[in-house]
């Protein structure tokens, strides 16, 4: 990844909410960030922080209603992606911005062979011909490493190991030569061992194809195994982002750092007892006036209930949305 080199997608102020029965969720709150050719964000945070919702928000995968894009810019191309229509915006999804979901049973459809879910996208945005489609097919499912392609083309996706689905999954997402490429927790519903090949393909395809790509997970693990930047959720917004290896030496938001804290590690004989983060995270009812953590946060002071701390720089690279200055251990700017 270049030094200086201009984002290949440019998320600026992101607004997004769902119309229930008994009012709005506010899921996505003034999230902004962006991704450079070649680099691979993670983007962590537990269940609900707004993850899926912010990158599935991008591309209009959320179906409307009930989900509505308030506000903001996604910049890709030369383009908003919010404002172009539908049809160019189908040429985007799956063109040049590829999606792998985390359960690849209920993203393949069962009624069709692989070989026609991989030509598909081939023929609808590449303009290939049925044979063109096919030849290709087969070099996707050899790239990403499964055995006997050509045979394999015929196959239903139930003939196929969680494993193996997910490799078909990842060819899908790569057909068209995306430039970025949105892994949605993608090993999260596989076993150990394949987690790690999955991982390991993932690392060998950004080096061989020069991608970006946007990694959503809630293990830390993972991340510090595989990204160069890692982009911190809670209540719908970025709490922190920093390049990894910053992030897990110095964090500078106490989420952030209760997260760090809950990586299971075994030191001398015993193992240690595993660490919680106390509390729920907040329903989001309304867009949030308050910081959204402060009810779990060991640092809260008054001014964390009057005031949504804004995202500032701690060094170059990072920034934190927080009111306590780590640094000085105390109220940021008294």
């Amino acid at each position: 990844m270049p030094d200086g080199a201009l984002p290949v997608l440019d998320v600026k102020d992101l607004k997004t909410v769902f119309k229930t029965r008994s009012g709005e969720v506010h899921a996505v709150n003034s999230v902004s960030f962006d991704v450079k050719p070649g680099e691979l964000l993670g983007v962590v945070g537990e269940s609900g922080s707004g993850k899926s919702v912010t990158m599935m928000s991008l591309i209009g995968l959320l179906p409307s209603p009930p989900a509505d894009v308030k506000q903001g810019e996604v910049l890709f191309d030369g383009q908003d992606l919010l404002k172009i229509n539908a049809r160019d915006l189908r040429h985007v999804r799956g063109g040049k911005i590829g999606f792998v979901f985390q359960d690849p049973m209920t993203s393949l459809n069962p009624v069709f062979n692989v070989g026609y879910q991989l030509m598909e996208p081939l023929r609808l945005h590449m303009g290939m011909t049925k044979a063109q489609a096919r030849i290709r097919a087969k070099e996707l499912l050899e790239l990403v490493g499964i055995p006997d392609a050509e045979r394999r083309l015929k196959d239903f996706p139930h003939q196929f190991s969680g494993g193996m689905r997910q490799r078909v999954m990842i060819a899908i997402a790569l057909a068209c030569d995306p430039q970025v490429l949105i892994a949605d927790e993608p090993t999260t519903a596989l076993d150990v061992t394949i987690q790690a090949q999955i991982i390991e393909l993932i690392k060998e395809l950004r080096e061989k194809l020069g991608m970006a790509i946007i990694w959503i997970t809630h293990d830390l693990g993972v991340i510090a195994g595989i990204a160069d930047r890692v982009m911190v959720m809670y209540g719908g917004q970025v709490v922190e982002q920093a390049p990894v290896r910053e992030l897990f030496t110095n964090p500078q938001h106490p989420y952030t750092r209760a997260l760090l804290q809950t990586i299971p590690s075994v030191r001398g004989a015993r193992a240690e007892k595993l660490n919680v983060i106390e509390g729920q995270p907040p329903i989001l009812g309304a867009a949030p006036a308050a910081c959204p953590f402060r009810d779990r946060c060991a640092y809260r002071f008054d001014r964390c209930d009057r005031e949504n701390p804004l995202r500032r720089d701690v060094s170059p690279h990072h920034d934190a949305a927080c009111h306590y200055d780590f640094t000085k251990g105390g109220a940021h700017g008294v």
